[in-house]
């Protein structure tokens, strides 16, 4: 786990040093800052966070693909894969490294939204529970957001094509839920279960459904584990 945790650090060491990281972070705080003045200045305002959270998932959408796509498919194409898949690490540990440098990228865009919390502190009386479980259905949803992103850079050495690929699989599962009011039957209840709005919805509304936390975490073990097999052929090869 330390080789794990030096990778993590490299890499997020590497992305703060970098203007992107700067301007992705001041692009998802005005988005989020958009959807927060805009659900306080609603005919009806609600002293809560309901309304940033629930349509800034689509800005993962795009946040994910963007921050993850060059975390494997780059160093393929430059050839530092090869390098470390040559060093004493393991597989399972290269991709725990790049996926906790995404938690930290994730936080880095995350943090600064608590300043809306702290205003509705400040001038109104929210309820806390649904504050605290918003911000935790957002993390999870961004961590599932970015395991798949990084399985998809493990794929190939286009990294725009790895952008591209987690992005539409992003949105496929963002808009699953409204896809089901299309079908009837067992593909309707799939896509249901599929959707990651569908299982994001309780956190927003205060309550935490075990069978959510599960789906989350299910959903990152397994992109996790499939990253790991692509390297792991990739070694083969």
């Amino acid at each position: 786990m330390r080789s794990a945790a030096a990778l993590a650090w490299k890499e997020t060491r590497v992305y703060y040093a970098s203007p992107v990281a700067y301007v992705i972070s001041a692009a998802f705080l005005v988005i989020s800052g958009h959807f927060f003045v805009a659900s306080i200045t609603a005919p009806v305002p609600e002293a809560s966070l309901r309304g940033m959270f629930t349509p800034l998932t689509f800005a993962l959408v795009l946040w994910a693909p963007i921050v993850s796509m060059r975390l494997l498919a780059e160093e393929q194409r430059l050839g530092a894969l090869e390098l470390l898949l040559t060093a004493p690490l393991r597989d399972w540990e290269i991709v725990a490294g790049k996926f906790a440098a995404l938690g930290a990228m994730l936080l880095g865009v995350v943090l600064p939204t608590l300043v809306y919390a702290a205003l509705l502190f400040r001038y109104a009386e929210p309820d806390a529970g649904p504050l605290f479980t918003g911000y935790l259905g957002f993390l999870l949803y961004g961590m599932a957001a970015s395991a798949l992103g990084l399985f998809a850079s493990s794929l190939t050495s286009n990294q725009i094509a790895a952008g591209v690929a987690s992005a539409v699989a992003l949105l496929f599962l963002t808009l699953a839920g409204q896809a089901a009011g299309l079908v009837e039957g067992a593909p309707a209840s799939l896509l249901e279960w599929a959707s990651l709005p569908g299982h994001y919805t309780s956190f927003v509304e205060g309550v935490i459904e075990l069978r959510d936390v599960v789906y989350f975490l299910t959903f990152i073990a397994i992109f996790l584990f499939l990253a790991t097999l692509s390297l792991e052929a990739r070694r083969w090869r």
